[in-house]
């Protein structure tokens, strides 16, 4: 006789992918949430406060508590498992290594949900590499968790098409896609013995951890792919440039920029073509890139148009390429 009582999982996440997978979770009378396991508080922002993940805040403002886990592989987390009877450990976008000790724990192993059409796209930043390649679609993919990096089976692939969206945007469409199939996925691999498939090696690809240095600014590329990095690092870490603003060159963050093409004289990529109401539209290696909307240093958002109303800026002034400043690698005393 088949198992019809709710599956006993955990559940880890720290991203914004994992909100609406929990609420998912949580609502369904086919699971059972015996708790929530996210990463620590960290330091964010300019005054470096201490900030909880984006998980962790939802699940609080919905009365739900959460454990910080500074280490999940600790024998003491583990026997937290066993005594809560957990059937199934589910993962996404959690951000920690988990050894064959944790996985092989559960009854049922550890489903990971990760952002991308597998194995295309392992690593740590699928959604991104997604839009900086140009693809027209994504998915989310529900696999065994082995000790490789997502290279274990998968159990189910679900699809959706690329638009415009920024990188948070289609991180959010992502979550909501796998949050309407988490729970049959789950019933089906604790109740209904699905089995999962091998990935093929062989047309596997890696996504790189995103570093702040990867949004500097270089014009001698084609508009398109500047496009696509303004929309793919958004909200982080951002494209960063440099526009002369009252006098001197100041950093901006661009937030919407669109690829056009030039059909006027050949110019030296980052030479300011246009300046007006419809946005800076600056030379590229390859067509030129239309910047609409930016973030000037220490300020907030603001459209070309209206800074337009306090600034002027010289057709012909070449930009220059943005180089971050060198990381102080010294140990602080």
């Amino acid at each position: 006789m088949q198992n019809e009582q709710p599956v006993r999982i955990y559940y880890l996440s720290a991203g914004s992918l994992g909100v609406p997978i929990l609420a998912a979770l949580k609502e369904s009378d086919r699971i059972d949430l015996t708790g929530i396991g996210s990463q620590p508080d960290r330091p964010a922002g300019r005054r470096q406060i201490d900030t909880p993940t984006p998980l962790t805040s939802a699940a609080e403002e919905q009365g739900l508590h959460v454990d910080r886990l500074n280490d999940v592989n600790t024998e003491e987390f583990h026997q937290k498992l066993r005594d809560l009877s957990v059937e199934l450990l589910v993962v996404a976008s959690f951000g920690q290594l988990l050894k064959p000790a944790l996985l092989e724990l559960p009854p049922f192993g550890c489903l990971n949900i990760h952002a991308s059409i597998l194995p295309k796209y392992r690593g740590a930043s699928p959604i991104q590499a997604a839009i900086l390649n140009g693809d027209d679609e994504s998915g989310v993919t529900f696999m065994n968790m082995e000790a490789g990096l997502d290279t274990g089976g998968v159990y189910r692939t679900v699809t959706c098409p690329i638009g415009q969206e920024t990188g948070s945007e289609l991180e959010q469409k992502l979550g909501e896609l796998a949050a309407a199939h988490v729970v049959d996925t789950i019933w089906d691999v604790a109740r209904n013995h699905l089995q999962w498939r091998p990935q093929d090696d062989a047309t596997s690809s890696y996504a790189r951890k995103i570093k702040k240095e990867h949004g500097a600014m270089r014009w001698a590329q084609p508009a398109i792919v500047l496009e696509r990095m303004v929309r793919a690092y958004s909200p982080w870490p951002r494209v960063t440039a440099l526009l002369p603003i009252g006098g001197k060159m100041r950093q901006i963050q661009l937030t919407h920029a669109v690829a056009e093409s030039w059909n006027g004289a050949v110019c030296q990529p980052g030479t300011l073509l246009e300046s007006d109401k419809k946005g800076l539209l600056v030379a590229c290696s390859e067509g030129a890139l239309r910047i609409t909307d930016l973030i000037p240093e220490g300020k907030t958002e603001v459209s070309v148009a209206a800074l337009l109303n306090g600034y002027r800026f010289a057709i012909g002034t070449v930009l220059p390429d943005y180089v971050p400043p060198p990381k102080d690698n010294k140990k602080k005393k």
